[in-house]
């Protein structure tokens, strides 16, 4: 069995004998855990910490890098098939 915290409560819910366990709605609520949503499963010592995936990776992260990055890796490519080019 394990425990789930949110809001400094802690959630408990069980496993299946067909090593199924439910997401307490509270959860899914917060983290936007869907019918669809992929988990991800991480085992840390005793300890499992479980991950939603999100469904467009690409998207997820759009905005997460340093400003100036998409040119600089643009500018760099350009540069680098201009040296291709000349070979």
């Amino acid at each position: 069995m394990y425990a789930l915290i949110l809001y400094d409560r802690v959630m408990r819910t069980k496993v299946t004998k067909r090593g199924q366990v439910s997401v307490p709605s509270q959860v899914r609520k917060k983290l936007k855990i869907g019918p669809d949503t992929e988990l991800e499963w991480m085992v840390e010592g005793a300890t499992v910490r479980v991950i939603p995936l999100p469904s467009d990776p690409i998207r997820a992260f759009r905005g997460s890098g340093k400003k100036g990055m998409v040119k600089r890796l643009l500018r760099d490519r350009r540069r680098d098939r201009h040296r291709e080019d000349a070979s």
